[in-house]
């Protein structure tokens, strides 16, 4: 587990404020909770100076009155990042990261359906993965999202 020690000493020593927030649950995985306003810093430099080189994919969670966005990264090598960010479902706005990972794209679109999350700089596109005729306000993945009556089950 030396090499995933490492990243973490490399990260607590560029973000001291969320050194308490690294875990290393096993070998090859490592996660952590970042603010939104750090989250941009911290993925550019996981990606420039850790090498985290691809996006794996990103998972969206509803945890009440915060929606968390958990973005998966790893390394050639096998070894995995988990960086974890939240925003309020009152304000949910994130940035884009295509700009770096071109197919986060996908990912994005989905939390943009599924979880009702503005995604600021994302390209304008089909829906995904929910049908164009889908209603517009109506987020399935939402905790507090109901199915009205007479719609599909």
């Amino acid at each position: 587990m030396r090499a995933e020690e490492d990243i973490k000493e490399k990260i607590s020593a560029r973000f001291p404020a969320i050194k308490g927030s690294i875990r290393i649950p096993r070998d090859r995985r490592i996660f952590l909770d970042v603010p939104i306003l750090k989250f941009r810093e911290l993925m550019e430099f996981s990606v420039k100076d850790l090498e985290f080189r691809n996006l794996n994919t990103i998972t969206g969670l509803d945890e009440g009155e915060n929606l968390s966005f958990i973005y998966h990264f790893s390394k050639d090598n096998g070894i995995m990042v988990n960086i974890k960010t939240s925003i309020t479902k009152q304000d949910p706005v994130i940035k884009t990261i295509t700009d770096i990972f071109p197919n986060a794209e996908i990912y994005e679109r989905e939390l943009v359906d599924l979880f009702g999350a503005k995604v600021e700089g994302l390209s304008p596109g089909n829906r995904y993965p929910l049908t164009d005729d889908w209603p517009k306000g109506e987020y399935p993945l939402r905790k507090d999202w109901k199915m009205k009556e007479g719609e599909c089950q």
